[in-house]
């Protein structure tokens, strides 16, 4: 494993870390599925444990993941044990009285759920706090930020970021490197998905934010294992995500690029991952790990691309896979 410096933290993070949504297991706003469908627990602190024996010390989680159930699993595994892991969690989206999925970025709200997850975690400190989905009517408002750099002053926690909104991440970026606030941010990245590549990843490189890579897999699209026919629990998110007409839309389109993996005699999730890695400024890759034969797959040493396999995986994003990602947008 190999370890990247996390921006202007003195964070030094495994360049594989574990994505923790799908471990907090199947959970409903609503008729709305927010989870990854059924997981059992035991398997789910198996792919933890086989995880850090890989060298990885970088996790991501969310209080909203599984409703805290995300965090509680970390909190039980490396309770006492925090030392050498770096934790990442992130507050912002919630359940509303009715039960279907709502933000809240009061600074009271923050506040509390930052104690909330720490005792989730057994942990005193949290390593880097992040705004799950803050826009910016959030970021002018205020309050968010306030009561970030209140939880770092009373050391609560020790860095803060955010995590970007897929399709428009460029906005909320500009408003954090124009008033100089937070360390880091979280970026939906993938040979799939690369919104972020020409105004964000400037941005944080230039002025030192850590990037975090999220979905690298695209969901599970880019490991090639879908076949065409493939279905989803209705509790696990993906059935809405990758309906058949979406999912059918992308195998299509990922043609080509399963083609560059067979000619370079690549597995297609290892040109996924080092694909994201060929790319400065990125600290932390962070797919989702569900057990340890996941584990096992996701986290070994990735190499970098050529720039030729860059540059073809660019401009194919440009001239197909753009398009790809609207139908996504539309739903």
């Amino acid at each position: 494993m190999r370890y990247r410096k996390l921006g202007k933290t003195n964070l030094l993070v495994s360049e594989i870390g574990f994505g923790s949504w799908a471990i907090g297991g199947p959970v409903m706003a609503g008729d709305v599925p927010i989870g990854w469908g059924k997981v059992d627990d035991e398997t789910s602190k198996k792919a933890i444990v086989k995880a850090v024996e890989l060298g990885v010390n970088f996790f991501d989680t969310a209080d909203f993941y599984g409703l805290g159930h995300s965090e509680e699993l970390l909190g039980n595994v490396f309770e006492g044990k925090w030392k050498d892991i770096i934790l990442a969690t992130k507050v912002g989206n919630t359940l509303m009285e009715d039960g279907s999925a709502g933000i809240n970025y009061s600074k009271e709200y923050i506040l509390n759920a930052c104690e909330k997850s720490l005792k989730r975690l057994n942990k005193d400190v949290i390593d880097v706090y992040q705004l799950h989905s803050a826009r910016m009517q959030h970021l002018q408002q205020g309050e968010c930020i306030e009561a970030m750099e209140q939880l770092q002053q009373d050391g609560k926690i020790r860095y803060w970021g955010i995590s970007l909104n897929t399709f428009e991440p460029q906005q909320e970026a500009k408003f954090f490197v124009e008033h100089q606030i937070g360390h880091t941010f979280q970026i939906a990245f993938s040979i799939i998905n690369q919104i972020a590549l020409k105004e964000v990843f400037p941005l944080a490189i230039e002025n030192n934010y850590g990037i975090i890579a999220r979905v690298p897999l695209h969901f599970g699209l880019l490991s090639g294992k879908f076949a065409r026919e493939k279905t989803f629990p209705k509790n696990d998110h993906r059935s809405n995500r990758l309906n058949p007409e979406l999912l059918n839309l992308s195998l299509d389109k990922l043609e080509k690029v399963f083609e560059l993996a067979e000619k370079r005699k690549m597995e297609k999730d290892y040109l996924a991952m080092s694909f994201i890695l060929s790319h400065q400024g990125v600290s932390s890759v962070i797919p989702g790990i569900r057990n340890e034969r996941q584990a096992i797959a996701n986290v070994k040493e990735f190499s970098q691309l050529s720039d030729e396999d860059v540059e073809f995986l660019h401009e194919y994003y440009e001239s197909d896979l753009k398009l790809l990602m609207e139908a996504y947008r539309k739903g």
